[in-house]
């Protein structure tokens, strides 16, 4: 791939199991302040970014801070794994409420590279969760095209490292309005 190239009215949905390498290259090429994490809004809310008991309150925070920013008309990065679809199709509806365009990018690394960065990790998953989130990738590379987004991206271990991303013009997404 040459050039990943996203809208600037777009909420960008990254998908991909752990250590699959989602959330430094999101670091990499976007400001903090565009990122929304769940692992931030599970610290946020639990003072723990490990802590899945508050995955339920992490969500709607992350939900609600990305309906702000985008009604504000502010770029916005969701990074989790979001590999169930009806995860990414909260995510489609909400993008699609605020007008704007819905990017995903998949994090397509073997199991054996998200095992590796995994065990490198100071907070590690558990290897049977990601093992289980491995097979949701594949699950997800299989329909991911039919779900409605504007523009899917899928980066395997080699582009993930090449692959420039730019920030293009705005595309509206808005409807025509109405003759009077």
């Amino acid at each position: 791939m040459n050039e990943i190239i996203i809208p600037r009215n777009s909420l960008i949905v990254l998908c991909g199991p752990a250590g699959s390498g989602k959330s430094t290259w999101a670091a990499t090429r976007f400001s903090p302040t565009q990122v929304v994490s769940s692992d931030e809004c599970r610290a946020l809310v639990s003072d723990d970014p490990a802590n899945q008991s508050v995955s339920g309150h992490a969500f709607e925070l992350m939900h609600f801070i990305i309906e702000k920013r985008l009604e504000l008309g502010r770029l916005t990065v969701a990074d989790a794994t979001n590999l169930r679809c009806e995860h990414r199709r909260t995510l489609i509806q909400i993008a699609r409420r605020f007008h704007f365009n819905i990017v995903v990018i998949v994090f397509d690394a073997s199991a054996e590279t998200c095992l590796s960065r995994n065990a490198a990790r100071r907070r590690k998953v558990p290897q049977d969760a990601l093992m289980n989130q491995h097979a949701l990738l594949e699950n997800t590379l299989k329909t991911i095209d039919r779900e409605g987004f504007n523009r899917v991206f899928r980066l395997d271990e080699d582009s993930q490292s090449n692959t420039p991303v730019r920030i293009g013009r705005y595309v509206s997404r808005r409807p025509p309005r109405a003759a009077p």
